[in-house]
């Protein structure tokens, strides 16, 4: 009587398959195998293991005896052998570049759609099906339908000097000075799911109810201590000029008198109207750094909103917005308890070719 040969797991090589099997993005066919593997080691018949997984006893023995000869690698998908390709090299970069070129810019179509492709390559004597195509360009990775947005900055003669005053106020803050990063956070959404939150289980992910309530939106304006990681925010009506000078007679009133402060904003309306400037004038104590236009990276106070929406706005179900705003601001305040400053290491210096 044959008997399948005993399988020993590694503690790495049991990770991996563990993880192949909960994952759910691991593909079905890998699944089974990383199953058959693990019920094997476990000492499970291949009759059974069979039964369990749901594919014949004679493909379990060729996943068992693969995996012992070749051990994780040998559960991977080998390449099928097929008939040597009609389309060849010269073809395959004529359809790239059609797909990637440009339409005419009074063409109302602003796409090409793989039927286009079809006719254009036609004429070019390459005939393809619209499935074969579509199949070509996916293989390089081109998609007729994602679109990425993106923004061009614009050429700015101040841009490494702006840069180069903000980021020299994060490596070498001035003695006797307060160093804010301030920005606001608005459209922040106040909603609510219809059902709970299903808790992860073995092999199954936490589990979210799509549809949900509005109950209206929420705005901030905030101030990063650069020098501490504590944050001071406030809930504005409306960003406007108004609000935002409001907000920094806030922190007027409670600095030091004798420090000087440095405030690092954005180019936004609220930072640089008529009102905003003479709220700066008549304060002189205050020292105003713009970062350049479309450069919200260098602002630090972004890096603390971005740590917002990934622990309480993006998973957070909120039952009214004055809820929002509460867990908002319960947040910054427990975060100021354990606040540490970022560690800003960009050199301050254009990139240069070598």
């Amino acid at each position: 009587m044959w008997t399948a040969p005993v399988i020993v797991l590694g503690a790495q090589d049991r990770l991996v398959l563990e993880r192949r099997v909960a994952s759910p993005t691991t593909p079905q066919r890998d699944v089974k195998r990383a199953l058959i593997v693990l019920k094997a080691a476990s000492g499970m018949s291949s009759r059974r293991i069979s039964a369990e997984v749901g594919i014949h006893e004679s493909h379990v023995a060729r996943w068992r005896k693969r995996f012992i000869t070749e051990g994780i690698e040998g559960l991977a998908e080998r390449p099928h052998p097929g008939r040597p390709r009609r389309l060849a090299h010269d073809e395959r970069l004529a359809m790239a570049a059609a797909a990637t070129a440009e339409r005419d810019p009074d063409d109302p179509v602003a796409m090409w759609t793989l039927d286009e492709l079809v006719e254009i390559l036609a004429g070019q004597g390459i005939v393809v099906s619209r499935s074969q195509l579509g199949k070509i360009l996916a293989q390089m990775d081109i998609d007729l339908r994602r679109v990425r947005g993106w923004l061009n900055r614009r050429d700015d003669p101040d841009f490494w000097d702006r840069v180069r005053d903000v980021c020299g106020l994060y490596l070498n803050p001035p003695k006797r000075a307060l160093v804010l990063s301030v920005d606001e956070k608005t459209g922040i959404q106040a909603k609510e799911r219809v059902a709970p939150d299903q808790p992860a289980r073995p092999r199954q992910p936490r589990r979210r109810e799509f549809e949900y309530r509005r109950h209206g939106i929420a705005k901030l304006v905030a101030a990063l201590d650069v020098a501490t990681g504590e944050v001071v925010a406030q809930e504005i009506p409306r960003n406007d000029s108004e609000n935002f000078c409001r907000f920094l007679g806030t922190i007027e009133a409670r600095v030091d008198p004798a420090l000087t402060i440095h405030i690092i904003l954005d180019n936004g309306s609220s930072h640089v109207s008529k009102a905003t400037r003479a709220w700066f004038d008549a304060h002189p104590r205050w020292e105003v750094h713009h970062t350049p236009k479309h450069a919200s990276w260098v602002n630090q106070i972004e890096l603390f909103f971005s740590i917002l929406q990934r622990k309480v706005i993006r998973n957070g179900s909120f039952a009214s917005q004055p809820d929002l705003v509460a867990k908002l601001l319960r947040f910054i305040s427990d975060y100021d308890q354990h606040a540490k400053p970022f560690r800003w290491t960009y050199a301050a210096d254009p990139l240069k070719a070598t």
